[in-house]
């Protein structure tokens, strides 16, 4: 799940880790009473969208006076943006975080993450922080200093102290980034989060550290431990059939091609994905229906699969270990039916009563094409959409 810049500073102040005090307008008519409270004659105003790349795209501008304010977020608030970073979708602004001008001696770059080929936290950080980030991890990765923090120690003062050298860093500066590492580390496993950044990372007028953006995103799995962060969730940025998806408890993921996917299976899914483009063909979704998928579910997965409007063709592959193949092969009768799919519906099925599943499917007099396995319905599917290699 991902916070919104506003709710992750929220979070910065409660762990002491230096940002600007703004304020936060959800409705132009509040503006006086939000202007009422700002300090300073020069402000930012930021638009409120779960997308990076937001300067790029004229969210996040400088305002000299309190008439270029007013002017700037009457112009953002209620409308929707695109970022580089939203692929073509556009977030809608509901709220606009207003914060004092920050004089800026250079820019930083500094986040931290799960790092799953070491298994460890990660702090990563670079003297190029800035709007170009991206750009720099991919042409200049030597810029890109990355520190791993062991599983039992924890953050070690030293690591801090290498990682202020890095960044060429003086004075003060060394105990302010130590402090600031230590407070991220702590704010990141107890809310068990999986990425923080912040982009930039500036050094102020005063030569002090301040964290002039945040970002974070927070483990799915367990917000179950933090209904507080639960609440912040903002489902406007959010996908609509995502959304609809977590109601049913199905991990839904959009993509870009045509070739719907039905798994039942995280690991499975991702085969599934890889097998699809090795024949030619995109697939259209991640769905993983999960290994005690029912009928109903199932049902449920196939209308949210056809409300992609690129969609060709639907590759079922289900492996029966716990779930039972002529379940799922009901649900895919009931759905086919239900929704009245016309679409070319491909089926693997494999496992528990497999058999009673094919031939359920054999005579419901569906057009539902069965296949042998997995490469023969990988090479169906692509087929039926016509970009088989």
């Amino acid at each position: 799940m991902n916070l919104h810049e506003y709710q992750a500073k929220q979070l910065f102040t409660d762990y002491e880790i230096p940002c600007p005090q703004g304020e936060l307008l959800t409705n132009i008519d509040d503006f006086e009473e939000t202007y009422a409270k700002l300090i300073g004659d020069k402000f930012v105003a930021k638009a409120q969208i779960h997308a990076g790349a937001r300067g790029k795209a004229g969210a996040i501008k400088l305002c000299s006076n309190k008439a270029e304010l007013l002017t700037t977020c009457q112009e953002l608030l209620g409308q929707s943006l695109e970022t580089p970073q939203t692929h073509g979708k556009r977030l809608p602004v509901n709220s606009i975080l207003i914060e004092p001008a920050q004089a800026i001696q250079k820019e930083l770059y500094l986040g931290m993450l799960l790092d799953r080929n070491s298994e460890a936290v990660t702090f990563m950080a670079s003297t190029e922080g800035g709007m170009d980030i991206e750009e720099v991890a991919h042409k200049t990765p030597e810029k890109i200093i990355k520190i791993q923090v062991s599983n039992i120690a924890g953050l070690q003062s030293f690591q801090c102290r290498q990682v202020a050298f890095s960044l060429g860093l003086k004075g003060e500066q060394f105990r302010e980034l130590c402090h600031l590492m230590h407070q991220l580390y702590r704010l990141y496993i107890d809310k068990d989060l999986s990425l923080i950044e912040i982009n930039p990372l500036i050094i102020d007028a005063d030569n002090h550290l301040c964290a002039l953006d945040a970002k974070i995103n927070i483990e799915d799995n367990a917000l179950y431990r933090h209904q507080d962060l639960h609440e912040m969730r903002d489902i406007s940025q959010e996908d609509d059939i995502e959304v609809e998806a977590s109601k049913h408890n199905l991990n839904y993921i959009t993509l870009d091609g045509n070739i719907g996917c039905m798994v039942n299976g995280a690991g499975l899914a991702m085969a599934t994905m890889d097998i699809i483009k090795l024949y030619g063909g995109e697939p259209a979704n991640f769905l993983d229906v999960g290994g005690g998928t029912t009928a109903e579910r199932v049902a449920e997965a196939f209308k949210l699969i056809i409300q992609e409007k690129q969609v060709k063709a639907i590759l079922v592959n289900i492996f029966g270990g716990i779930v039972r193949c002529d379940l799922i092969a009901q649900g895919i009768i009931i759905a086919v039916k239900e929704v009245g799919i016309t679409l070319p519906v491909i089926v693997r099925l494999e496992g528990t009563n497999a058999e009673q599943g094919l031939k359920l499917l054999a005579e419901s007099e569906l057009s539902i094409i069965t296949a042998e396995n997995l490469n023969n319905a990988a090479k169906l599917a692509v087929e039926s959409t016509g970009q088989a290699k």
